[in-house]
């Protein structure tokens, strides 16, 4: 393909179409923001510090929703992890690292149930995250924490809530970033990320070309419920407690961010990319609203149009793609014929 043609390929791209919306949202914040504030090194660095949990997130949801299934159980999971470290920083003794390496492995085990439910059970993703995450996942939070906020007291933990590279950017900013891409390299340019497009795509095709898509479903909603245990500890670090609202209400934003960024309900299409500037986009327009002093309430408003806005946009771009891909067949048609 000759530069013009890839030049008009990324016209047409998703990801074209969020560059711009992101400068419109930047460009309209930055003229109406008191001083130009918007675009300040300490707002940029804060823009990026509240999309940390939403990156961790929106990597395991992404996955699996290319993949053709959905998660609604991180966000629970993140809540149950963050009552679990604190319990156990605050009352065991158990070296810190111990302690999240057994989060880690909890939260596997998290994402393990449901992939039980959708592929032993047949249940349906949604239902079974859902499931999973809001009676499973929040039950055991209570039963950890016997209902309570408990407070952390740890070195390690004042050193990741406080410390900054270069006294700007939070460590935790670094980690999130160095996931995603990481996620992204894996999605793009390996065999198993290739995998996950051809499941997303279709999943007995995928299996009657050697592919295992059951057992790639487990390993997806495993790696799910690790991120998801991630941000629960990564969250807790931040209030330095565990906290029993926790990251529940961290999930739908995720969601949200994950289909405006391009990545397909139906499943066999998006990237990290893309993803990454949903996220960045979602958290900078909420983040001029609060510059702008627009009430919270408003913020939950604008974020649910901002959802319907992305369901919209798939809805055209997939029909559009459908259409593109019939004119093609009924061409190929009448030219053999």
């Amino acid at each position: 393909m000759d530069i013009a043609g890839k030049a008009k390929k990324f016209l047409r791209s998703k990801i074209f179409t969020l560059l711009c919306f992101l400068i419109v949202v930047v460009v309209f914040f930055w003229y109406f923001s008191a001083n130009h504030s918007f675009l300040s090194v300490r707002n940029i660095t804060r823009i990026l510090d509240s999309m940390v949990l939403f990156i961790l997130f929106s990597i395991g949801v992404s996955l699996l929703v290319i993949f053709g299934e959905f998660d609604l159980s991180p966000g629970y999971v993140g809540t149950a992890i963050g009552a679990t470290i604190a319990s156990i920083l605050a009352g065991t003794g158990i070296p810190w690292f111990i302690a999240v390496v057994i989060c880690l492995l909890l939260g596997i085990v998290f994402g393990l149930m449901n992939a039980v439910l959708v592929n032993k059970f047949r249940v349906q993703s949604f239902i079974a995250t859902l499931a999973i995450g809001s009676f499973i996942a929040q039950g055991f939070s209570y039963i950890v924490s016997g209902g309570k906020t408990i407070s952390i007291d740890h070195p390690v933990v004042d050193w990741l809530a406080s410390y900054k590279i270069w006294d700007i950017i939070p460590v935790t900013v670094i980690i999130s970033l160095a996931l995603i891409i990481v996620y992204g390299i894996i999605l793009a340019k390996t065999q198993f990320g290739r995998s996950i497009y051809l499941c997303g795509g279709n999943k007995e095709a995928a299996r009657l070309a050697g592919l295992n898509p059951k057992r790639l479903s487990y390993i997806l909603f495993a790696n799910s419920g690790m991120l998801g245990a991630l941000a629960g500890m990564l969250f807790a670090v931040r209030l330095k407690a565990g906290d029993l609202a926790g990251t529940n209400v961290f999930s739908f934003p995720a969601v949200t961010a994950v289909i405006f960024g391009g990545v397909s309900f139906g499943g066999g299409s998006g990237n990290m990319f893309g993803c990454f500037l949903g996220l960045l986009i979602i958290n900078a327009f909420n983040n001029g609203l609060t510059i702008m002093r627009v009430s919270p309430n408003w913020q939950g408003v604008a974020s649910g149009a901002l959802l319907l806005l992305a369901l919209t946009f798939d809805y055209l771009s997939n029909r559009r793609s459908r259409n593109i891909g019939i004119s093609k067949a009924a061409k190929s048609v009448r030219t053999e014929g």
